[in-house]
């Protein structure tokens, strides 16, 4: 055993042998259905980095139109059937996604609210459909996810007011005991800093929470310098994202798990991650804190997948992280 820096050589990583056949064929279909959505986007869209910041709102709309009329989106909603429906809530856009065949009886006084991923930097209305509508019909419950404002055109905490915005109002309606959180990528970790405020104001705390493909620590450890560099990438840091320009990194309401304390009063707590995702090292280091510290924490891991590999509804493995969440959020809520 050794503490000192390790020299990998570059090697080929082959394709996972423990992945079936069925998750082989969806990920080279995916693959061609994000290169098109991509290529569409670019064709359609001007890149919100060389936007004037005024300008950025209408592109993301332009944006959330394209992905709407992708084939990536046709395949989620034709497995998945929900009603999508805008609501502002304390002055803040929300969707409001609910199963077509309705909520379950079990699920009439409960709601799941979602934050989605996209490093503060994009998602809204996009990513949030492919985290929302899956979950909302699976579980038969309403889910409702946030369009928090995000990089490059504001700064934190503007997520984490916009969160705590809906959460205050949401509590009019639900008693918190009936509340889950949760989100993929920075929606994890907006999901851990909103719990953060939470516990700083002694504001009641949801039910649970689900934090996916990243948690409440930075992006590092062994999988952010691995995956990084098979993808011919530098280490990514969180001072890379505009949104979180001139933060104080050492501060627990940032980075909630450089804290025992708080990590300590967190909610009955999921994580899930997958082998080639950068965020890995983070998400299970998130999930051995919470445990030490006393957590209720189950740790999920899926082998030979990507970064927010549940995206994507063709993979069984994303269909198993959804009933894992189902699960979860069935147990928790309401206890």
């Amino acid at each position: 055993m050794t503490n000192k820096p390790i020299l990998v050589p570059a090697f080929e990583l082959p394709t996972s042998a423990f992945l079936s056949e069925e998750t082989r064929r969806a990920l080279a279909e995916n693959e061609q259905d994000q290169k098109e959505w991509g290529e569409q986007t670019a064709a359609q869209c001007q890149p919100i980095d060389t936007a004037n910041a005024e300008d950025i709102p209408a592109i993301r709309l332009q944006q959330a139109e394209v992905f709407y009329a992708s084939t990536l989106y046709k395949k989620l909603t034709d497995r998945y059937a929900v009603t999508v429906t805008p609501e502002t809530l304390a002055g803040v856009y929300t969707e409001v996604f609910t199963p077509k065949e309705g909520v379950a009886a079990p699920n009439q006084d409960r709601v799941l609210l979602n934050f989605h991923g996209g490093s503060f930097t994009a998602g809204s209305r996009t990513a949030s459909h492919q985290e929302s509508i899956p979950i909302a019909a699976v579980g038969q419950i309403k889910v409702i996810s946030v369009d928090y404002r995000m990089g490059p055109e504001h700064r934190y905490p503007a997520a984490i007011d916009d969160a705590q915005a809906v959460y205050n109002e949401l509590l009019k309606t639900y008693a918190p005991e009936n509340i889950g959180l949760y989100g993929s990528s920075s929606g994890a970790m907006l999901s851990a800093q909103l719990i953060t405020r939470l516990i700083h104001e002694s504001q009641p705390l949801p039910a649970a929470v689900s934090m996916s493909c990243w948690g409440a620590h930075a992006i590092d450890g062994d999988s952010n310098h691995t995956v990084t560099a098979q993808l011919g990438m530098a280490p990514l840091k969180l001072s890379d994202m505009a949104y979180f320009e001139g933060v104080d990194e050492t501060d627990p309401r940032v980075i909630p798990g450089l804290s025992d304390e708080l990590l300590s009063k967190f909610p009955p707590s999921l994580v899930m991650t997958s082998t080639r995702d950068f965020c890995m090292s983070s998400a299970v280091h998130t999930h051995s804190e919470l445990v030490k510290n006393g957590v209720d924490a189950a740790l999920h891991v899926w082998e030979g997948l990507g970064h927010i590999f549940l995206y994507d509804p063709e993979l069984p493995e994303s269909r198993q992280a959804y009933e894992r969440m189902v699960n979860f959020f069935e147990k928790k809520l309401g206890q």
